[in-house]
């Protein structure tokens, strides 16, 4: 008794036909070569001259990313007008909460935005300044939401603000 798995195509359609080439052809110039696959280039050890006099600390990428998930917080809250504007002012540079109006119709009714995940990184060796990252939702869709703060030193003490803001 023969095996059904090792039964030999008896109908054209089961033959297997070559797929057609779906790369599109190269217009002009010579061909580009394939990149290099020789060793990798080694890293030279760390010597005690070469490492940062002061490496910035891990609180100060948390203190900026906490101030920044609550500053963002506040801005949604504004656009979705469950908060006056007016509460922005001590957390933003004076020229973005003035631009804020202008974006608060643009998803009127699709429901309320909700912050989801944000990430800091320092942008100055002395941890005064970080590029933060967000995305936020809305109704089914995630958006993006990105800005840099700023610490500033005032009679009260250091404060953070935000300095940039770029929504999707």
């Amino acid at each position: 008794m023969s095996s059904p798995c090792q039964s030999t195509p008896t109908s054209p359609a089961a033959a297997v036909i070559p797929l057609p080439d779906y790369e599109p052809t190269a217009f002009g110039g010579p061909p580009v070569p394939p990149p290099a696959t020789g060793p990798r280039p080694r890293r030279r050890a760390a010597t005690e001259g070469s490492l940062p006099d002061r490496v910035p600390e891990a609180g100060a990428t948390r203190a900026a990313a906490l101030f920044a998930d609550a500053a963002l917080r506040r801005v949604l809250e504004v656009l979705d007008r469950r908060r006056p504007l007016a509460q922005l002012r001590p957390l933003m540079a004076v020229g973005l909460v003035d631009s804020l109006p202008a974006v608060a119709g643009a998803h009127r009714g699709v429901g309320p935005a909700r912050l989801r995940r944000v990430v800091a990184q320092l942008a100055r060796p002395d941890g005064t300044a970080a590029e933060v990252a967000a995305n936020y939702s809305r109704a089914d869709r995630l958006y993006a939401i990105a800005c840099r703060v700023e610490q500033f030193s005032e009679a009260t003490g250091p404060r953070w603000r935000v300095v940039a803001l770029h929504m999707s």
